[in-house]
């Protein structure tokens, strides 16, 4: 009976967090248009809803409802598959993310989290890894240049971020003596946020995960002044509604690392109410703030050339991030 019922509550938050990132998802693409529209003097969305609210609505009827074409001589199964990749690697980030503290329902201890991993750092890292094959298996299997050349550039721009994504969190690593995501929040709150004694490993993460996500100013793979659109070139409708969903889920996720890991995860002053709903609630603020940099970064920074991109990050970011390792070893050994 225990086993049926540690199931249903495991497939219970599956189903709530999938369901909330799925909400979220059109919450951020109008978010997206209002800021950037805001920060550029523009209008942005204003026609289809009060404050053009409904416009994702309409987009995602657009998208469904238009023809899904599959252009002659591509790689059918793995053109059909690599959007639901891009889809699936996102939403896995989500499994090792603790969003507050424990909950008791019926005398029943239950954790706000999927599974307690205690390598819950190195699943991120793997995860992360994943997510480029998406966008690898799609340029390549629509037979196209500019596809292929999309998916080549995420192949070289993901080896050279993810090496610095890695080393930015061994600092974190060092300092709380475990991978698991639920200590290292704990961690912080019993000694502070990460933020501050780990700022160089906080701004070489939020510098890759951007790289990694593909948004601007690293916005490679798509470059529409070069490519075309770059490794979705030949997608459509519904197939090509899941690659741009899959981004927006991927910026939640990255916020929702980022947070955990260096923003204390749920940590903050307890609001009136139940303790761990103010902790729900502060952690998905300290989200949409990771996500509103990314929005913030879209709407000033132009994106970079692509050799401009790789030097920054193998001669720039990984340098730095090794350095900040050393620092923090150093200081763990005299302190």
């Amino acid at each position: 009976m225990d086993l049926i019922i540690n199931i249903a509550i495991i497939a219970v938050r599956v189903i709530a967090i999938f369901a909330v990132v799925m909400i979220l998802v059109p919450v951020l693409i109008w978010m997206e248009r209002r800021v950037i529209a805001y920060m550029q003097d523009r209008v942005g969305p204003n026609r289809v809803g009060p404050a053009g609210l409904l416009q994702p609505i309409a987009d995602a009827l657009k998208l469904i409802s238009k023809e899904d074409i599959i252009p002659a001589g591509v790689d059918k199964p793995v053109y059909i598959v690599a959007p639901a990749v891009a889809m699936v690697t996102a939403l896995l980030f989500f499994a090792v993310i603790p969003f507050g503290e424990d909950i008791t329902i019926f005398g029943r201890t239950i954790p706000l989290q999927i599974a307690d991993l205690n390598i819950g750092i190195l699943y991120i890292l793997a995860i992360s890894s994943l997510g480029v094959y998406a966008v690898v298996l799609g340029g390549w299997s629509s037979q196209s240049k500019y596809s292929l050349l999309g998916g080549l550039r995420s192949s070289a721009q993901m080896i050279s971020y993810e090496l610095a994504m890695g080393l930015s969190l061994v600092g974190v690593a060092m300092a709380v003596g475990s991978l698991s995501m639920r200590t290292i929040v704990e961690a912080q709150i019993e000694g502070g946020w990460f933020v501050g004694p780990q700022i160089v490993g906080f701004v070489v993460f939020m510098m890759a995960a951007i790289a990694e996500l593909n948004r601007h100013p690293f916005d490679m793979p798509e470059a529409e002044s070069e490519l075309v659109g770059g490794f979705h070139t030949e997608y459509s409708s519904f197939k090509f509604a899941m690659f741009f969903m899959g981004e927006y889920v991927g910026m939640i996720a990255m916020g929702a690392v980022a947070t955990t890991l260096f923003l204390g995860g749920w940590s903050g002053p307890v609001l009136p109410g139940a303790a761990w709903l103010s902790g729900v609630i502060w952690f998905f603020v300290k989200v949409f703030g990771f996500v509103f940099f990314a929005m913030w970064l879209r709407a000033t920074f132009p994106r970079i050339r692509y050799d401009q991109l790789m030097r920054f990050g193998w001669k720039v970011l990984i340098p730095v991030s090794l350095a900040n390792v050393f620092a923090t070893g150093v200081y763990m050994a005299v302190v």
